[in-house]
């Protein structure tokens, strides 16, 4: 029997046809790219054959090998030099033979001799120039072209076909190669050139040539920069131009430019920016065919994001030569200016992180600046910082925000938290107002889901089948017009984001309590207290009475430790059993000390503890604890500042009203036994019911009008109406927005206070005139007149007269 057929089905013809396509492409692929690499490798070989040759001409040949004779030689050398007739030969013609013998090693070289000729190691052989090495003439592979012909079909398949011809380059692409080497070799002679030429010039006249330098370089930047905002989509090309003005050679104005194309392009980027993410094309997409304004736009969109990559990667380089004060091979740029090459980068950088959070690179850029809010320049971090607290606070959805307190955890956690507080407190203008909390999730009933099909099929008829499937397909269509998917997407985000900021400040909390550092953790806890789980509230609140008892720390901090604790109490920790009494105790402790002068800081976080010890906890306070916090916050009002002592006053007055009884600070009678002791520091204990608010009085007369009205508004009880009582806008406000709005930082009163009067009376002097003429003339009759009255009433020239006459008359 014959080999049995086999049951797999050949190709078809078609299919080989494509595959054999197929592979041809790859070897023309190939065959050019060999092609590239060897004509790369006779360039350069042609460049080292050009510098050998201008060096060969100054060299002097060196003897092609060197070798130490063995005695037995020099001996035999030596007696047969001693047996030639020396006699006869002039002194210099020996000199020369000896000099020809030690160049002519290899004509007295003894071949019989099977001795090693170098000895040593080929390291310390003498090398062969390097015009001995390199070819006389180039070797050229000649470049063919494969031509693909119709296939044949035979018995055994589909054969291929193809022809090769030889492609005859043409002589003007080798003279193109050879001028563009002679062209580079031009520019640096002309650089040179024009450096001799500078050093002839003076001063003036080099600052003038700088100017008009520097006027053409702006035309050319802002013919650019116009031709591609007027029409994108065409003059792309034209960022390629612009972008290679930031390699400027010439060091007359090459920070100066460089600056410029810099902010230029961050503007022109800003402008043509699509308001979307552009993402690679695929094969697929490549491949096929589309319409021409499709393809226009999709060359629009490559060519801006490649630009725009190489535009950032040379910001990026910009500030890291900076960093490590890398000194670039063209002496374009001295290391003086790269500080301010930096900061413009830093900036641009800075501009396009806000401006374009939605598109492409901009995690990259992240990563840039984040490390730059730590910098030693007190410039360079500041607008690092302000840049992300700006992206913090207008990031509504909260991408951004989570990526970037990603980079900000690992690289505090890679300098081993040795940062400046600046990057912390940047955290605090997150925008997190609700998160994901477990007793939230426990408690909210599960989502409705859709049936499946069985259990439809199952439980329904076929016509309530129908129905389900409309209705769910209604539902459906309302949830995407609700748009809760974007709000699940941001309570997920703004969790994730709250996780990783509590994990930087419980690991500061636990291991760096003694860093720079705990200021602002204590700060950022104070603002997010209320989102912390309830896993953590014992842990934390046994830290924070740790750092307030052990009393290193400062009155700021003690406030913002206070704080986070009530936060939580007066959130879902109203449902622990904490006493937290010391707290308390802490706090009335702290009020003395606190800063009276401008900054006044202090008091903001002191107002928002009062609010949520007192006000909100009112229940659990006593009228003891709360008299002696109004004395003690009356005598602090009488040494601070305007606004301080409104929002004192103001907080006193929430108290009074949340305890009806404290109006015996208002009497002057004592009611019970013992004396007020200010001293004290438990509140419980210092008698506050036996004293009164003296302050007041004193208060009434203060040189801020609004601080009178306080005054006298508590003094007579904090009414709600009558003439004592406050206008609507100071009763509506908080004691913190008090505080804020009459803060005196701009150096000028609000409202705006008067000038004393003086108790002197207006009195008519010489020298003064009125406008009215005749009442002026008047005036002046009368004044004449009462001075005529006043001489007639003078007695002593009356006596004078008389005595004058009684002289001259006797007999009278």
């Amino acid at each position: 029997m014959g080999r049995p057929r086999s049951k797999k089905r050949g190709p078809t013809f078609r299919r080989l046809l494509k595959t054999s396509n197929v592979k041809l492409e790859n070897k023309l692929k190939n065959r050019t790219l060999k092609q590239q690499n060897v004509a790369k490798k006779q360039r350069k070989e042609q460049k080292r054959l050009r510098q050998a040759v201008k060096g060969a001409i100054n060299r002097t040949p060196r003897p092609l090998e060197t070798y130490k004779k063995r005695p037995e030689e020099e001996l035999e050398e030596e007696e047969f030099l001693e047996s030639l007739p020396t006699d006869m030969m002039d002194e210099d013609d020996l000199q020369q033979m000896t000099v020809m013998a030690r160049q002519a090693s290899f004509l007295t070289r003894d071949l019989s001799s099977c001795g090693p000729v170098h000895n040593e190691k080929k390291r310390h052989s003498e090398v062969v120039p390097s015009y001995e090495k390199v070819p006389r003439k180039m070797t050229r592979t000649e470049e063919k072209e494969v031509i693909h012909l119709l296939p044949i079909k035979d018995k055994t398949g589909i054969i291929p076909q193809s022809l090769e011809r030889v492609i005859t380059r043409p002589h003007e692409e080798e003279e193109q190669e050879e001028e563009l080497e002679e062209a580079a070799e031009e520019s640096e002679e002309e650089e040179e050139g024009a450096l001799q030429r500078l050093s002839a010039l003076t001063a003036e006249q080099i600052e003038r040539l700088r100017v008009e330098k520097i006027k053409q370089k702006k035309l050319q930047i802002a013919t650019l920069a116009s031709a591609i905002i007027s029409a994108p989509y065409s003059n792309i090309k034209c960022l390629k131009e612009l972008r290679g003005l930031l390699m400027e050679t010439d060091p007359c104005v090459a920070v100066t430019v460089r600056k410029l194309v810099m902010v230029s392009l961050m503007e022109i980027f800003k402008d043509i920016t699509p308001t979307y993410r552009i993402r690679p094309l695929t094969a697929e997409e490549k491949a096929t065919k589309v319409k021409k304004e499709t393809q226009q736009l999709r060359e629009f969109e490559e060519g801006l994001v490649s630009q725009y990559k190489f535009y950032l990667e040379n910001l990026e380089q910009t500030v890291k030569d900076w960093k490590q004060q890398k000194k670039k091979r063209s002496q374009a740029v001295g290391f003086q200016s790269y500080q301010g090459l930096a900061e413009v980068a830093a900036r641009c950088l800075c501009e396009l992180l806000l401006a374009l959070p939605h598109f492409n690179f901009h995690n990259n850029i992240i990563v840039t600046l984040v490390p730059l809010m730590n910098d030693p320049t007190n410039q360079i971090s500041d607008m690092c910082c302000d840049a992300i607290r700006k992206l913090f606070q207008q990031d509504k959805v909260g991408e951004a925000s989570l990526a970037t307190v990603r980079v900000i955890s690992g690289f505090v956690k890679s300098l081993n938290y040795n940062v400046r507080p600046a990057v912390l407190r940047s955290l605090l203008s997150l925008r997190i107002k609700e998160v994901e909390m477990k007793k939230d999730i426990q408690s909210t009933a599960p989502k409705k889901k859709f049936m499946d099909y069985k259990e439809k099929k199952k439980n329904l008829s076929r016509m309530q089948r129908k129905w389900k499937k409309a209705e769910e397909k209604l539902e459906k269509e309302l949830l995407e017009a609700e748009a809760t998917e974007s709000k699940d997407k941001k309570l997920k985000l703004h969790t994730e984001t709250l996780n990783i900021v509590f994990l930087v400040y419980f690991r500061i909390l636990k291991k760096a309590q003694k860093s720079v550092l705990l200021p602002a953790v204590l700060e950022g806890l104070a603002n997010f207290a209320h989102l912390i789980n309830l896993e953590f509230f014992d842990d934390l609140l046994n830290v924070l009475q740790n750092i307030i008892q052990s009393g290193d720390r400062t009155n700021r901090e003690n406030l913002h430790c206070i704080q986070t604790v009530f936060t939580i109490l007066s959130g879902q920790g109203d449902v622990l059993n904490i006493d937290p009494l010391t707290f308390y105790s802490q706090l009335y402790k702290i009020l003395v000390k606190l800063h009276a002068g401008a900054p006044s800081d202090d008091i903001s976080i002191l107002l928002r503890c009062l609010d949520s010890m007192l006000t909100r906890r009112r229940k659990q306070v006593s009228l003891q604890r709360a008299m002696a916090f109004i004395k003690r916050l009356s005598m602090l009002s009488l040494h601070t500042l305007p606004n301080a002592s409104v929002g004192l006053l103001s907080a006193n007055r929430a108290a009074m009203h949340a305890f009806p009884k404290s109006d015996f600070l208002l009497d002057n009678e004592v009611h019970g036994s013992g004396f007020y002791l200010p001293e004290l520091e438990e509140p419980e204990h210092c008698n506050a019911q036996n004293t009164a608010l003296w302050e007041l009085h004193t208060l009434q007369r203060h040189y801020h009008p609004v601080v009178r009205q306080f005054a006298v508004h508590l003094s007579h009880g904090a009414p709600s109406e009558g003439s004592a009582a406050l206008s609507v806008e100071l009763s509506r406000r908080s004691p913190v927005e008090l505080f804020g709005d009459y803060s005196a930082d701009g150096m000028t009163f609000n409202p705006p206070v008067g000038s004393p009067g003086t108790k002197k009376k207006d009195r008519f002097t010489d020298g003064t005139t009125l406008l009215d003429r005749e009442l002026q003339r008047r005036v002046d009759t009368e004044r004449q007149k009462d001075n005529e009255e006043d001489e007639r009433l003078d007695f002593t020239a009356a006596l004078k007269q008389t005595s004058i006459r009684h002289v001259q008359d006797p007999s009278k």
